[in-house]
């Protein structure tokens, strides 16, 4: 199940426009050609192109051409960074000056102390409500929490049932994470703690596209 993040749900009742919908779809794919936005949106063909079309001369797409196995290469539309405004942050100029101060106040490894304790006491608040679930679920409830986060976050079982997958396409604290090395290990770490398995975390950027994708491997009895 996918959860769509309060903003855009606000702005799909009070413009009901195709456009919301087309961003969503983009934001959770490496990029789509007209024919798959038209099979998921159940809209026309050149309703969804000039849709695409507008946006792109506008700056907030960019496009290429991805080959086909037979005939000419597809154009297909991915987001722009442009448009990250729209999606959630939570590491803004006033969580980083905090922790530029407390490193001038107590010292270099102030920070990494105080973020350090965020993500314990975050986990320690989660760690309820994974008791007593099994690994797919507590990782399912997981993706439902960061969604809510603005993570846009979904939950995918292997086929093999040998391991499953958290895979988000957005980043609230992208920035943060970009100064601070320590964010990304710290959060791998609470989610090892909270699935009490072994978790590797990889990321994909391409113009406008994050794609997160956080690795489970499961405990076998």
């Amino acid at each position: 199940m996918r959860t769509t993040p309060p903003i855009f749900a606000l702005l799909r009742d009070m413009l009901r426009t195709p456009v919301i919908g087309i961003i969503l779809h983009l934001k959770r794919s490496p990029g789509m050609s007209v024919k798959e936005l038209c099979s998921v949106m159940g809209m026309s063909y050149m309703g969804v192109k000039q849709h695409c079309d507008d946006l792109d001369k506008k700056g907030f797409l960019d496009t290429w051409r991805r080959p086909k196995s037979a005939g000419r290469p597809e154009k297909v539309y991915r987001l722009t960074h442009k448009l990250d405004p729209l999606f959630p942050s939570v590491s803004g100029e006033m969580t980083e000056e905090i922790l530029d101060m407390s490193e001038r106040v107590f010292g270099e490894t102030a920070p990494q102390k105080l973020l350090f304790t965020y993500f314990q006491e975050k986990a320690d608040s989660l760690a309820p409500k994974m008791e007593g679930l099994s690994t797919v679920d507590r990782a399912t409830l997981l993706a439902k929490i960061r969604a809510q986060e603005g993570c846009m976050s979904v939950c995918e079982v292997d086929e093999d049932g040998q391991g499953l997958s958290l895979v988000e396409y957005h980043c609230p604290f992208a920035s943060l994470a970009a100064k601070y090395d320590i964010v990304r290990e710290l959060e791998c770490d609470m989610l090892e703690r909270l699935l009490n398995c072994p978790v590797q975390r990889t990321m994909d950027e391409i113009s406008g596209l994050t794609r997160i994708v956080f690795k489970v491997r499961l405990k076998l009895d």
